[in-house]
């Protein structure tokens, strides 16, 4: 019941928000970091004295894992760029509060989703 009264979460429960979401931001950057140093080392896997046939599919097969890694990484800034506004929501003191029902999030959805900014009960409306 006590729950239910709570408006927001404390200053010390915002803190273990706050470390959590730096840790995954740090691994984030990282993960985003190798992305962009896999797309930026297109060498040519020495095959300059390979059959054009295979040079062929080795360059479609490299433009099909470019197109992939292109993709991973516009979805790790978005990751990124949500997990920074979750810290500005931190600063605010609104974090944790479900944009649509205005009540708290699941601590447990929380740490598992810590940009969520939706309820399981909203979410669940918007399907």
């Amino acid at each position: 019941m006590a729950e239910e009264l709570k408006v927001r979460y404390s200053d010390k429960e915002l803190e273990e928000f706050r470390t959590l979401i730096e840790e995954k931001m740090e691994k984030a950057k990282s993960h985003l970091e190798l992305l962009k140093s896999s797309y930026m080392n297109d060498g040519n896997n020495g095959t300059d004295d390979t059959s054009p046939t295979f040079k062929a599919f080795e360059e479609g097969s490299e433009t099909m894992s470019k197109e992939a890694n292109t993709q991973l990484a516009i979805r790790q800034e978005k990751f990124i760029r949500d997990l920074k506004n979750a810290l500005m929501r931190i600063e605010n003191k609104t974090y944790g509060i479900c944009r649509v029902t205005g009540k708290l999030i699941n601590k447990e959805r929380l740490k598992l989703v810590p940009h969520a900014t939706l309820s399981i009960e909203a979410k669940n409306m918007q399907n």
